[in-house]
């Protein structure tokens, strides 16, 4: 599973950066050639994507390493510090193609700029460029859902940006051979806007993954009902979840009857283990703490639940740190 996940990984940057290595080919050519500024900037966009391209494809590369004894979970991380590149780099293309249209707006207020209208080729080639990443941006998000890798759907929404990018660029070459050149700079600030909010949601999926935030609320209803049909335990008090890639290890805390010897509460945390890991399938370990069950977490919900792994948590102490 996992090797056939890794292929359809690889299989989606690979597939980009071919695509965009052609397309950043062909779309400054053509720019230059057939006097098109929107498709040049399209060209250069293409560019700074074949770059980040090939740093994606080096982190999934990385993340494919198998466990060793400083990172016994494997290296999964080094997806999500792929997809938080990915964001960066998406970020900064929207920022510069925003700037870049204000200036270009500007100038056809304040008079100097002229247009002659692009060649038609031009069009051909931004069409052409509009159908190809309609395909791409839905096998590639595709593929994302099948791999749940972060990698994989921040290039799928990268298709998206390229898509609304490339289609403003044919509405400005369109109406900039009719005599509406001021139509290209203004649709690329609006294109400019939707890829800046795509950027800052892949970075934020990004960092939740890498900061380790507690278990969504589904995943801890899915446990604890999990829990429910395991003889022995009275109560589940904490859950706490770390992600590694598409893996997860959980650390759950459990009430037993106290009466039980210390053999008997081991194979009742043997068995909540392997409840947990054949029934979740990207849990990667978990580890079981257990303790006689008291009063007062008889009754606790899943919000009281998840908010136990607050109150065990180490204060910040800078000085261990020094």
């Amino acid at each position: 599973m996992t090797h056939e996940r890794d292929r359809k990984s690889l299989l989606a940057i690979n597939l980009g950066l071919g695509i965009n290595i052609l397309l950043s080919i062909v779309k400054t050519t053509f720019g230059i050639l057939g006097h098109s500024p929107a498709l040049l900037a399209e060209g250069i966009n293409s560019t700074s994507d074949v770059a980040y391209y090939i740093a994606a494809s080096v982190f999934v590369r990385m993340a494919n390493e198998p466990a060793d004894r400083e990172h016994p979970y494997g290296h999964r991380q080094f997806e999500s510090i792929a997809s938080l590149v990915i964001g960066s780099f998406i970020v900064t293309t929207a920022v510069a193609v925003f700037w870049d249209a204000l200036d270009k707006v500007w100038d056809f207020v304040d008079g100097p700029a002229t247009s002659q209208g692009a060649h038609p080729f031009a069009l051909w080639v931004a069409l052409a460029t509009v159908a190809i990443k309609i395909f791409l941006s839905w096998y590639i998000r595709n593929l994302g859902r099948e791999t749940q890798n972060p990698v994989v759907d921040a290039l799928a929404y990268d298709h998206r940006n390229d898509l609304f990018s490339a289609s403003a660029a044919s509405i400005g070459i369109f109406l900039g051979q009719r005599g509406y050149p001021w139509v290209d700079p203004l649709a690329g600030a609006l294109v400019a806007l939707l890829i800046l909010r795509t950027g800052i949601f892949v970075l934020r999926e990004s960092s939740t993954d890498l900061m380790g935030v507690i278990p969504s609320r589904d995943l801890a209803e899915r446990i604890a009902n999990l829990l429910k049909d395991v003889e022995g335990v009275k109560q589940l008090e904490e859950i706490q979840a770390h992600r590694f890639g598409p893996h997860i290890v959980l650390n759950l805390t459990i009430g037993i009857y106290g009466a039980l010897t210390v053999q008997e509460g081991d194979r009742i945390a043997s068995q909540v283990e392997d409840v947990v890991m054949l029934s979740i399938p990207n849990v990667r370990r978990v580890h079981v703490h257990y303790h006689p069950a008291e009063k007062k977490n008889a009754d606790l919900t899943i919000d009281e639940i998840l908010e136990q792994s607050k109150k065990h948590t180490s204060p910040y102490q800078p000085e261990f740190y020094e």
